[in-house]
């Protein structure tokens, strides 16, 4: 299966490698690079010796795919892949942006969730797959069993996003941010006599300060959060709180639209989403019924004890950075009524929300065809 990778360099395509060259994912496939920026540069060696990289603006030799396989990005894919097509181009087409998502033509991939899906769109003849939004995948992966036993009636995710999910440049600006808070708060953390007011004085004039860098996020991340991600839209929502209840139903196929909604926000862990839910359920089910029907959706998702010990070592982003986990923790009926649950979440966006749905397409394709 000829298949042409592009973005692979990138932090979502970097993790994808990984996780290829980890499960031997490159076996029976026959790799190309694609470049932007170092067209005829050396290419990766995945086990196919030494390569040379193509240009991935050049349709012609993107035409010769029989799989490309993108991370390259929104603006990439809106500049290619309707010329692609138009060309008369008629291979599968694997995206980790958001661009797709919604067209008729793509179904959104996260098959521990949606395989009878993804089967169904294959053998209908679909050839555009995308990955979904980072926190719904992550939702779903965490809640899948509810969602499975038609128990949820609507349900608010508060998600606390990481810097990551905004990029390799926000990742970084916010460790220099870090770093910054540091040097200042330095003196007063040597002085045996301070206190902890002089602290707090020191860490808010860092915040204040010209030489915090604020030039991705606009503003101070670390040691503050900020409640806003992505462009404005309809009724106050942003786009990536939208992104909530119109990926979920299309990732499901629900026949009737299931309400979800909530506040995006951005924190300043590195790596790793969490998600704070509240769940109206259709019928008051037994707590131990929810938490198996919880535990036993996939092999990933993992129902941590609501006791503060477990909580503490098994449901944060230090913990659970690097897996393929989602843990999923603080299950409890709520004091409004038997039938509201609420429950946290914490999963890698850069692997359930981005990079493994995409290798885990990649593998259902292979199969699929034979190869």
């Amino acid at each position: 299966m000829r298949v042409g990778f592009v973005g692979w360099r990138g932090m979502v395509g970097s993790v994808l490698m990984e996780r290829m060259l980890a499960e031997n994912g490159f076996s029976g496939l026959e790799s190309y690079f694609f470049s932007t920026s170092n067209v005829s540069g050396k290419g990766p060696d995945v086990g196919e010796g030494e390569t040379v990289l193509q240009d991935a603006f050049d349709l012609k030799a993107l035409a010769e795919m029989e799989v490309i396989l993108t991370c390259q990005g929104g603006g990439y894919t809106t500049e290619i892949y309707g010329k692609l097509r138009e060309s008369g181009w008629s291979g599968y087409w694997i995206d980790a942006a958001s661009t797709l998502r919604m067209e008729e033509e793509a179904r959104i991939v996260l098959d521990p969730v949606n395989r009878p899906i993804i089967d169904d769109a294959l053998a209908a003849g679909i050839k555009t797959y995308a990955g979904g939004n980072c926190t719904v995948s992550l939702m779903l992966m965490a809640l899948a069993g509810l969602f499975k036993a038609d128990l949820v009636e609507w349900l608010t995710s508060m998600t606390y996003q990481s810097a990551s999910g905004a990029g390799a440049a926000n990742m970084q600006e916010l460790a220099a941010q870090m770093a910054v808070i540091g040097d200042y708060a330095r003196p007063v953390l040597d002085d045996p006599a301070a206190t902890a007011l002089d602290l707090d004085r020191r860490v808010t004039e860092a915040l204040g300060s010209d030489s915090l860098p604020v030039s991705n996020f606009g503003v101070p991340l670390a040691a503050s959060l900020i409640p806003w991600i992505d462009r404005p839209v309809d009724k106050g929502q942003t786009r990536e709180e939208w992104k909530g209840i119109a990926e979920t139903n299309r990732i499901l196929g629900t026949k009737r639209e299931i309400p979800i909604d909530g506040i995006c926000v951005r924190v300043g862990a590195m790596r790793c989403h969490s998600q704070g839910f509240t769940i109206k359920l259709k019928k008051d089910v037994p707590l131990d019924e929810i938490t198996e029907i919880i535990g036993s959706a996939n092999d990933w998702v993992e129902v941590i004890d609501n006791k503060k010990e477990d909580t503490l070592k098994r449901l944060s982003p230090a913990a659970v950075s690097g897996t393929l986990k989602v843990p999923v923790g603080r299950i409890r009926k709520m004091l409004i009524g038997d039938d509201y649950l609420t429950a946290f979440s914490v999963g890698d966006q850069l692997l359930w929300g981005a990079a493994e749905p995409l290798h885990r397409m990649l593998r259902i394709l292979r199969d699929y065809l034979g190869r």
